[in-house]
């Protein structure tokens, strides 16, 4: 069971889940995005870090629809390239109403990395965007490092959503000819 608070803010993370790599990896979204999480994650040894994982990126894509509403007044669009060391990662969100994810690290290794399979990072961004309806475009475009990859991946996944749910000065409403999202 994971629980999160999100807010646009300065960020602070208090992890309490027993995969040290998905707490780093949460650590860094939540700064790069501008979020306030508090999560809380009790996993279960037995099945693997699969379920905890994907049940953490659900309660987060929850919390981040519901935190927009109806999102009348943020930019909507939102892209970033992060590069980490030998590592790059691209993220693209559209905060669309439409869920939607294209994972593609075509050189990304399916290791373990300390308690945290490489694959797992695709599973994360599936939840996370289908719950809070966002279309996710993220591509890690170089590397050699797992970890290095995965990490630019949440971090370019970070700045992406915090470009794409900031404030526009300059709208009215909601984003969108249609009048929702």
């Amino acid at each position: 069971m994971a629980r999160y608070g999100f807010r646009q803010a300065e960020a602070a993370v208090e992890t309490a889940d027993r995969l040290k790599l998905d707490d780093h990896l949460l650590d860094a979204l939540a700064r790069h995005a501008g979020l306030d999480l508090d999560v809380h994650v009790q996993g279960d040894p037995e099945t693997g870090p699969h379920h905890t994982v994907e049940d953490t990126g659900i309660a987060l894509g929850q919390a981040i629809d519901q935190a927009l509403g109806d999102r009348a007044g943020i930019t909507r669009f939102g892209n970033a390239v992060v590069p980490m060391d030998e590592a790059r990662a691209s993220a693209a969100v559209d905060i669309s109403g439409r869920p939607f994810t294209s994972f593609d690290a075509p050189g990304l290794p399916h290791v373990a990395i300390a308690d945290f399979d490489s694959d797992l990072a695709e599973e994360f961004f599936r939840a996370v965007a289908n719950n809070a309806k966002l279309t996710l475009h993220v591509r890690v475009e170089a590397g050699t490092n797992a970890h290095h990859m995965v990490e630019a991946s949440f971090k370019a996944f970070a700045r992406a959503l915090r470009a794409a749910t900031a404030i526009d000065p300059n709208a009215s409403g909601v984003p969108s000819t249609k009048g929702l999202l």
